[in-house]
């Protein structure tokens, strides 16, 4: 039964540790995705530099081929033959000075009927149906890109291959000076640029993105595994605590009712149990007060009605209120704005204030209740008929343990002072002119609900 009372109590702790781990998975596996879709992004960005690079070099290539080789050797030859041994070697002449400095593997010219007229590679020259549709549509005016991929199954799909390159096919026009016109088309060039470091370098970024990532959510894993292990703890520890006095309570009730019985109704040392009780709740009520007043709680602040907080109370004091001859009156200004408050904690300060103001006249009376926002403050104000404050007490009101009460503990004003000013708020307490006591409590309005 006790374990099952503390594992109902740690209900909803684990609901929260429950959700706190899941979303700690969720964000790793999300940033895992977001990672590898950063990656793409990376990629995509790498291929779209390479091919504007290599239409840049294309560019470049065309406009010398066109000056230094096809012009001066048309007009020296009269045609253009690259089987002429002169002519193929100042054609290489032209592209090599042209790519020297630039990061290519291969450049092929291909003539107008797809085959190799000039080559990096010269086992290519001479062969044919080498292009594909790369060499159709150059032929067409239209430059196209393409990578190509060599390596095993899983370096293939780790996004690492062996060997990436990006080939580039466009066309080779004849070139018109002084001119935006582009000329007709007498050819297609196609370059080869190998991508394979800077694919391994995005790998190693992903990779040490993956690692770091890993690193945290491990660091945040476990910080949060002691927490919860640390919480679930303290949980439990009170939870036995808590069974321990309500055993212990029990067990002293039943002493008590025993004692009663064996003593009889007419034995003078009945009493004895009674008191037991009575005394025994008095220093529950004791304790309870030196905690709230030793050690108060930060307020929960949330959108806050601060008459309907003062209606609850009056309808709880009702039935008591009416056997003691109590009556209240309340007088509230039309627009009361909400205001962000702890409810429970105003609750316990305005029911301490309205059973001091009871307390106060134990033959009954009035008590007067009003409430009013000026300057961006809430006034809440308590008065009672009753004999009032001496003046020896008036100094000391506000001391623990000071209290004017036979069964007083002398911190419940100390509590309220506590809450109030919790709140940002004061609270003055003071004779009125025509007797009684006025307690005035001001709370800031400034942040609206």
């Amino acid at each position: 039964m006790r374990s099952h009372q503390i594992s109902e109590r740690a209900k909803p702790f684990r609901l929260v540790k429950y959700f706190s781990f899941s979303s700690l998975i969720l964000i790793f596996f999300g940033t895992i995705i977001l990672s590898f879709l950063n990656t793409h992004w990376i990629r995509s960005m790498q291929f779209t530099k390479s091919e504007d690079y290599a239409l840049l070099l294309i560019e470049n290539l065309n406009h010398q081929v066109f000056m230094q080789f096809i012009l001066p050797v048309g007009l020296k030859y009269g045609k253009i033959e690259l089987r002429n041994r002169e002519q193929y070697e100042r054609m290489d002449s032209v592209v090599r000075s042209t790519l020297h400095s630039f990061k290519v593997d291969l450049v092929n010219i291909y003539g107008m009927k797809d085959q190799v007229a000039y080559s990096y590679s010269k086992e290519l020259i001479g062969q044919e149906n080498l292009g594909g549709t790369g060499f159709a549509k150059a032929l067409h005016g239209e430059a196209t890109s393409r990578l190509v991929q060599k390596g095993s199954f899983w370096e293939l799909l780790m996004g690492v291959p062996k060997e990436i390159k990006i080939v580039t096919f466009a066309p080779l026009r004849a070139a018109k000076p002084l001119s935006s016109v582009a000329g007709p088309v007498l050819g297609v060039v196609e370059i080869v640029q190998d991508l394979s470091n800077d694919y391994k370098s995005i790998f190693r970024f992903q990779v040490l993105t993956l690692i770091t990532v890993s690193g945290v959510m491990l660091v945040l894993f476990l910080i949060m595994t002691i927490v919860v292990k640390r919480g679930e703890s303290i949980i439990q520890r009170r939870a036995q605590e808590r069974l321990k006095l309500k055993e212990q309570l029990s067990r002293a009730k039943h002493l008590s009712s025993l004692l009663k019985i064996k003593m009889g109704p007419d034995n003078t040392s009945a009493r004895i149990p009674d008191i037991i009780i009575e005394e025994s709740g008095r220093l529950n009520n004791i304790i309870t007060d030196f905690l709230n007043y030793a050690r108060p709680r930060e307020p929960n602040l949330f959108p806050c009605s601060v008459i309907g907080v003062i209606d609850k109370i009056i309808a709880y004091l009702s039935s008591q209120m009416e056997n003691e001859g109590h009556t209240i009156h309340t007088e509230y200004d039309r627009n009361v704005p909400k205001i962000h408050a702890d409810a429970d904690m105003l609750y316990q300060a305005f029911l301490n204030i309205l059973l001091n103001a009871m307390q106060a006249m134990p033959d009954g009376g009035v008590i007067d209740i009003t409430a009013f926002s000026r300057d961006s403050h809430l006034w809440i104000t308590f008065e009672d008929h009753g004999p009032g404050i001496q003046k020896e007490a008036m100094g000391k009101m506000w001391d623990p343990f000071f209290t004017t009460k036979d069964k007083g503990t002398g911190l419940g004003l100390g509590i309220v002072k506590n809450i109030i000013e919790a709140h940002n708020g004061k609270i003055r307490i003071e004779n009125r002119s025509k007797g009684g006591t006025r307690v005035a409590i001001r709370l800031p309005v400034d942040m609206e609900a």
